[in-house]
């Protein structure tokens, strides 16, 4: 892929260079608008309108939607007002609404008054919904036809339409106060005859989703049901706009990037490399100085068992195995309990189940590398006593760790936050604590026994 890119990008440098404007625009109608969105962020600021202005608004419109939400501002100002209307009556009504939420209100404003008035009152009404909603995601572009007429003339209606469509693979059954009652494919009008109304051919059971739906929950029910649109309706069942497949896929990358970048206490917009260091440590800073307080804690623990240790030295040499490992199982159950609740596999009723199936994993992987330890540490020092304390203390480290990595989450859930704030390295500092305590008390409850 990067190879066609800097073909792509080489070839873009060579007709500019040259000012080969004609050949320039030939070769560019011959890409996909993926393609040219990535040589445009390759180009300079001077080169970027150049470009775009060979092309044609039909092919120009949705490689400005491709682009990040600043490229598309920054461009459509620098080029001339008729030519960015044109762009933006060939764009999708969503991909406008997302523009115009990520720009200045002032230009959004200007935005809104250079299209046509139809169209930007459509973008006007998709703006009144939260960004991570089934309304924020939707688009009005959709085909909704009478079920009182017949295939023939549904079809005849689809050759009109389909231009404006998003998509025509779905069309959508109303009613005569715009109700949604039936749904039936493309296909299923090919098939059937001519003279059959849609009210007879429809499927009446349509699988519909509300306009305030949280995006996770809608990716869930495309993934599950592997629809390529879905329909979003009011309250009382009226038809507002359906969501497509593409946008669903852009939310499911946002929503893994938004949970991994949590997942390591980072911020989502660190995946803007072109930040600089600073703007960078500074996103980070505020979560390893809020873990430093934490480690801290960790220290005062074994502060506070300074006198065992002193007594038997020997003891530090295992600190690292008892919250490395700890951690480790914390971070392993973390991450199959997040995945569950992000994918719906595992539902809040099910908390106690979850936790005491992450709690046997823990007790069975503690009790074979307690196990492990435990040989090891006779081998090493010779000392039964000692052998017993590591295999013991791992054990229940590992398994309190596994049962903090299912319960944090499902806890986290419950309380209204998304669970992956309950990172892994908060999860580790937390375990790190634990396994200290557990360590140290055992180790004060071995110390008559314990013979080096």
């Amino acid at each position: 892929m990067r190879k066609n890119l800097e073909a792509n990008l080489a070839t873009t440098k060579e007709f500019l260079q040259k000012k080969s404007t004609k050949a320039l625009a030939s070769f560019l109608s011959q890409l996909h608008p993926a393609d040219i969105a990535e040589i445009l962020e390759e180009l300079t600021e001077a080169e970027k309108p150049r470009v775009l202005s060979l092309l044609d608004s039909d092919l120009a419109a949705p490689v400005i939607e491709e682009l990040d939400y600043d490229d598309q501002s920054g461009i459509l100002r620098q080029l001339g007002q008729q030519q960015a209307t044109a762009i933006l009556d060939e764009m999708a009504d969503d991909n406008i609404a997302d523009l115009l939420g990520e720009v200045p209100p002032q230009e959004a404003h200007e935005i809104l008054q250079a299209m046509e008035k139809d169209e930007a009152q459509d973008v006007q009404s998709l703006l009144k919904y939260d960004e991570d909603t089934a309304g924020g995601l939707m688009t009005t572009d959709y085909v909704a036809l009478s079920a009182e007429i017949t295939a023939e003339a549904a079809i005849s209606t689809l050759r009109q339409l389909a231009p404006d469509a998003e998509t025509i693979y779905y069309v959508y059954v109303i009613d005569a106060n715009g109700i949604l009652v039936g749904v039936l494919s493309l296909r299923d009008l090919i098939v059937a005859p001519p003279s059959t109304f849609l009210r007879n051919i429809m499927h009446r059971q349509v699988i519909s989703v509300a306009a305030d739906m949280d995006q996770e929950e809608v990716a869930r029910i495309v993934s599950k049901y592997d629809f390529l649109a879905l329909p979003v309706v009011s309250k009382e069942g009226h038809l507002l706009g359906i969501i497509t497949v593409d946008d669903v896929i852009d939310v499911i990358e946002e929503e893994a990037s938004e949970d991994i970048y949590r997942l390591a206490a980072t911020s989502p917009e660190e995946k803007d490399f072109v930040l600089s260091s600073w703007e960078r440590a500074k996103k980070r800073l505020p979560w390893l100085v809020g873990l430093l307080f934490g480690e801290l804690l960790a220290g005062n623990v074994i502060k506070n068992f300074s006198g065992i240790i002193e007594v038997f030295t020997v003891l530090a040499f295992f600190i690292p195995v008892m919250t490395g490992e700890a951690g480790n199982a914390a971070t392993q159950s973390l991450a199959v309990v997040v995945r569950g609740l992000a994918t719906g596999e595992i539902e809040l009723e099910e908390i106690w189940q979850v936790v005491w199936k992450e709690a046997k994993v823990g007790l069975l992987v503690g009790a074979v590398t307690g196990i492990v330890l435990a040989f090891v540490s006779y081998l090493w020092e010779g000392s039964p006593v000692l052998g017993l304390l590591t295999g013991v203390a791992l054990v229940l480290n590992i398994f309190a760790a596994a049962i903090l990595g299912g319960f944090f989450p499902v806890v986290i859930k419950r309380m209204g936050i998304d669970p992956a704030v309950a990172s892994g390295p908060f999860i580790t500092t937390l375990t790190d604590v634990i396994s200290m305590f557990i360590y140290f008390s055992l180790a004060t409850f071995f110390v008559s026994r314990l013979t080096m």
